[in-house]
């Protein structure tokens, strides 16, 4: 599956702009870039990453085939002064080259550095496979289910290579991404972090017991969490204050960007959602330019549903998450009498539909996805 969903609308960014794709490790963002070169095989000329010695001569001194018209740049932003070198490369062979530029969580950090890029490059996030890649179907959704949506993992589909190839993507995570954006002198108790991350999932997320259990301090552990949200491994969503109940305000939520790491099977249900959803808002967001946000919608008394998206700050739909359950939870419909106007889908892993009113829905996982479009 080299043509991900966000395939075409780079391809028609490259007519004017250079490309930047940032996401995960081991999300397929060297497939992708590499499939917009013609005729891509293994060593072509017009693929460059820097982490090879070799083609670090190649691109200062532009050395890439003339008849190949996308260049890539792979892991680039290790270069103290890369934004310079490819705006300069842009600015000067717009008209005969295009570039794409992949790389780690140090990419999506750095860009953001001066306004040496401003208006010459779009920015995109990729994701994991969701349904609407792999295919609308009850297999496919086991599948998903059970083996998460990195390409390597969900298509070996075998739990023994899905366990340590966990093990193995926190390791490159920890002691490679890591120490390339930050510096942390405790790196060892930065992966008892992000072991410990998968028993946290969905519930209020408490920093203080954290950093308690680690034996740091709070600044330390929210830093933490900080450094593993921008290096793809998890991500956290704050609550929505909507002015008709009485809303949290400083909580958050967190997930992980690969599901399958969850034990608990309504936890995990309930992690995929999250990055179904958070794939949607970026994906609006990215190739649209909607700004879009997933929280969550908690009160004070404790009622709660577990998403809501937001466009420009005002609300769109929420989404309550029940493994197997097809009653309508009760916060839902309290909520739904406060919050007048906003469509609520309560989902579950099964078949059954009920409409119980306009503004509220039972719906099994697979018919949202499909209702929704989603990518």
């Amino acid at each position: 599956m080299d043509k991900r969903y966000i395939w075409p609308f780079i391809a028609a960014d490259l007519k004017s702009r250079m490309v930047f794709i940032g996401g995960p490790r081991q999300v397929g963002k060297t497939t992708l870039a590499q499939s917009f070169i013609k005729n891509y095989r293994d060593g072509h000329p017009a693929y460059l990453n820097w982490d090879f010695a070799e083609h670090q001569n190649r691109i200062r001194n532009r050395e890439w085939p003339a008849t190949e018209k996308v260049i890539v740049f792979d892991e680039i932003h290790k270069l103290h002064s890369w934004r310079n070198l490819v705006k300069g490369y842009f600015d000067v062979l717009k008209r005969s080259h295009q570039f794409v530029v992949t790389g780690s969580a140090r990419l999506d950090y750095y860009r953001r550095g001066g306004d040496s890029l401003l208006g010459r490059y779009r920015y995109y996030r990729l994701h994991p496979f969701s349904l609407g890649e792999v295919g609308y179907t009850a297999e496919n959704l086991k599948k998903l289910f059970r083996f998460g949506g990195f390409p390597e993992s969900f298509f070996t589909h075998d739990e023994v290579f899905t366990r340590r190839w966990h093990i193995e993507r926190l390791h490159r995570i920890i002691h490679s991404d890591l120490r390339d954006l930050e510096r942390v002198s405790d790196i060892d108790k930065v992966k008892l972090l992000a072991e410990e991350l998968p028993n946290r999932v969905g519930s209020p997320l408490s920093i203080k017991s954290l950093a308690s259990d680690l034996q740091v301090d709070f600044k330390t552990a929210k830093r933490w969490l900080g450094i593993l949200d921008m290096l793809y491994y998890s991500f956290q969503i704050a609550p929505y204050g909507a002015r008709e109940i009485t809303a949290v305000k400083k909580e958050q939520k967190l997930y992980l960007w690969d599901f399958s790491q969850v034990t608990e099977p309504g936890t995990r249900f309930e992690n995929m959602v999250a990055c179904q959803l958070l794939k949607y808002c970026h994906f609006r967001q990215d190739t649209q330019g909607y700004r879009m946000e997933l929280r969550f919608i908690r009160e004070k008394t404790g009622r709660e549903v577990d998403f809501v998206v937001l466009d420009d700050k005002k609300p769109v739909f929420a989404v309550e998450c029940k493994l197997n359950d097809t009653n309508l939870s009760q916060s839902v419909h309290y909520l739904a009498g406060r919050l007048k106007g906003l469509k609520f889908f309560q989902l579950h892993m099964g078949d059954v539909s009920r409409q119980i009113s306009d503004q509220v829905s039972i719906m099994p996982f697979l018919d949202f996805c499909k209702y929704l479009k989603l990518p």
